[in-house]
């Protein structure tokens, strides 16, 4: 919308964390070129800021108005449905309407710049002119997409729930669907979970819609970014294929909303403004009367609650393509490898002999324990001691290849002690495993087989996830061993093996979640085996196999593992029987953070009664980058108005220097 004439003030939203629009008086230079969504230059206290417009006024609230000094863009870059958008994520997620909309353009127009020059050429797979062809439908997979066109035929906006195996061919859906929504002359966005660990997915967009595609993610250079969002933008590129802030795409005419693996935790935002991708997907596609297709495998808890309670539609394709069988799971309860080794071991006998067999046969195998470095701690056999960071209440990890012990929270690093730096023995011990272990160990169990690893240590680097799969993919390698970056939407048709160290890594977390991302991840990984004519076959290593998240993942029984992980959310009114907000106190003063937690909570009862409060306690690491950190967690039965009673509890609070407080509603983990 365009300044009125008698509109002599903008309403502008800086991305701060102030709840409030500012007035600034229009120049009469600047005057008829003010809009709606077009970022300003402003003064704000001393410093120069890029804002943006949010509406007009005849009248300021304060005397005194500072001028907008300049207008950045010639045309708005925030659509009228961005701005309300950026209105509900406010609304729901405990932030600013002005942080909200900072995350919606590209880095580059974040600092104010008009255009930036592009330095690189555009990815190679947009250059690729042989279109692929869709493929045959499946019954189930007709059924499913004649569901999701019937609704787009009509304007609906409407929430499928696509509950599909692994290897059923749910991506074909996406593809047909976005296909004929293209033929009606509207967009799609298409979210998936991590663009580097999905390059499959994303090539078989490419490879059907070609120059059709826009690719968007935070690896890519800020100038490709920016030609690729100015695509998005102007009309060019009518599907757009993205991470989590590609739901931020300024699309015209959209008409179909897909989230591939929606059950995966990237699409909830860590830092502000805190939203989930799912919920800004379905709010958006509300405002443009068009279907959400929720794509998994293993739907979220909280999803799949919704199917069965009437809110989403459920659609199911419960085989295989080519009716091709789901790999068999052999349970290995490693406590009797224990009893018999008469010590902790790495590799069961089952998974050494499946192995073997498999390089023996010239197929392929992967490896998945969900733990990076070489030994998870090193202790003092004779005092005790564990080598903690001295930053954070974490252990250290021993790195092999970099002979260094590292902290996962903050990187701080330092070369492994020879003797105890407590009591000064020579009994320092290397104790559990992870992936830089296993990789040794499968060389020495193995020996013949060509190994690789992929974790965050080993795809540090700018296009070394696409470099090792195109290795695995080209058979260059036999066996690759990864934490949960393996188990994201790979097809190798020659992988009949998958070996899965440790299923209790994630058993063990101090989450209410912990039985669902067990059962998540096994199920996903087992997933990439017997997706060629061979068969699959998957060696489940666990200390723990009677339970539930195990048991049910043997049987690939989803209905099974949901039935027993709900009783026991709606028992201790879990998500999704409740939603929760988080507030966490941190302060690098110990005795601040605690008082300071003890007081928020005081601030918050009386405007949340009703909703239980848990807390204040410490969280589950306690000193992240020498800051000490405590959690209050609200559980609610309503998330608006929990946000509305908490922003009014809030508004007055005065924390100490040296305290910050940041506000997580429905986080993932607790």
């Amino acid at each position: 919308m365009q300044q009125d004439q008698k509109n002599k003030f903008a309403e502008i939203a800086v991305p701060l964390p102030i709840d409030r629009v500012f007035h600034y008086s229009i120049p009469e230079t600047l005057s008829g070129s003010a809009a709606i969504g077009k970022r300003v230059w402003v003064e704000f206290g001393h410093k120069r800021q890029v804002g943006y417009i949010t509406g007009f006024a005849d009248k300021a609230d304060i005397e005194n108005i500072k001028p907008i000094q300049s207008i950045i863009d010639s045309e708005p870059i925030i659509s009228e449905e961005l701005m309300e958008l950026a209105g509900l994520i406010a609304q729901n997620y405990m932030c600013t309407i002005g942080e909200a909309l900072h995350a919606m353009v590209p880095v580059a127009l974040k600092k104010g710049k008009e255009t930036v020059k592009s330095r690189v050429k555009a990815p190679p797979a947009l250059e690729n002119k042989e279109l692929n062809k869709p493929h045959e439908l499946t019954s189930e997979q007709k059924n499913a997409l004649n569901n999701i066109l019937a609704s787009a035929g009509k304007n609906e906006s409407k929430t499928f729930l696509l509950y599909g195996i692994t290897a059923s061919g749910k991506t074909e859906v996406y593809l047909q669907a976005m296909d004929e929504v293209l033929k009606q002359g509207k967009s799609c966005i298409m979210l998936v979970p991590e663009i580097s660990l999905t390059p499959q997915t994303v090539d078989r967009v490419v490879s059907r819609f070609g120059e059709n595609v826009a690719v968007i993610h935070s690896a890519l250079l800020g100038s490709t970014r920016f030609e690729e969002w100015k695509k998005i933008k102007n009309g060019t590129a009518r599907i757009v294929v993205g991470a989590r802030s590609a739901i931020f795409s300024p699309v015209k005419d959209l008409g179909l909303i897909i989230i591939d693996e929606e059950h995966e935790s990237t699409y909830k935002q860590e830092d502000v403004p805190r939203y989930h991708a799912r919920d800004v997907a379905i709010w958006r596609a509300c405002s443009n009367k068009c279907p959400v297709i929720l794509g998994s495998a293993t739907p979220s808890l909280e999803s799949y609650y919704r199917a069965k309670s009437g809110v989403y539609e459920l659609l199911r394709i419960t085989k295989r393509i080519d009716n091709r069988a789901l790999p068999k799971v052999k349970v290995v309860d490693m406590r009797a490898e224990v009893r018999l080794r008469k010590k902790l071991v790495l590799f069961s006998d089952a998974l050494k002999d499946e192995l073997e067999k498999v390089v023996s046969k010239k197929m392929q195998a992967m490896v998945f324990l969900n733990r990076r470095g070489f030994s998870t701690y090193i202790n003092c056999k004779s005092c005790g001691t564990v080598m903690k960071c001295k930053r954070c209440d974490a252990v250290l990890v021993y790195h092999f290849d970099k002979k260094e012990l590292i902290c996962h929270y903050c990187n701080y690093s330092v070369r492994p002690p020879n003797i105890c730096p407590v009591c000064e023995s020579g009994y320092v011990n290397y104790t559990g495993m992870g992936t830089e272990k296993v990789e040794s160990e499968l060389a020495r169990v193995v020996p013949s087989a060509r190994i690789a690893r992929m974790d965050a240590d080993a795809t540090s680097k700018r296009g070394s996830h696409d470099a090792i799969l195109k290795e695995f993919r080209d058979h260059k390698i036999d066996i690759l061993v990864g934490t949960q970056m393996i188990t994201k939407g790979h097809d190798f048709p020659k992988v009949t093996l998958v070996g899965i160290v440790n299923a209790d890594v994630t058993l063990n977390m101090p989450d209410f979640r912990a039985g669902e991302k067990t059962f998540n991840l096994v199920t996903q990984v087992s997933g990439r085996a017997g997706r060629g004519d061979d068969g699959g076959e998957v060696v489940l290593q666990t200390y723990a196999p009677e339970h539930y998240a195990i048991v049910s993942a043997e049987s690939h029984d989803f209905e099974k593992f949901y039935e027993q992980e709900i009783k026991i959310r709606k028992d201790l009114a879990f998500p999704p029987f409740s939603n929760l907000v988080r507030i966490t106190v941190r302060s690098k003063d110990e005795n601040k953070a605690r008082e300071t937690a003890a007081l928020v909570r005081k601030t918050i009862e009386p405007f949340v009664q009703g909703s239980p409060i848990l807390g204040p306690a410490p969280s589950p690491i306690y000193r992240v980058k020498n800051y000490f950190r405590w959690n209050i967690i609200i559980k609610s039965s309503d998330r608006l108005s929990a946000c509305s009673a908490l922003r009014n509890a809030l508004r007055t609070f005065r924390k100490p220097a040296g305290v910050l407080t940041a506000v997580d509603v429905d986080p993932i983990s607790v």
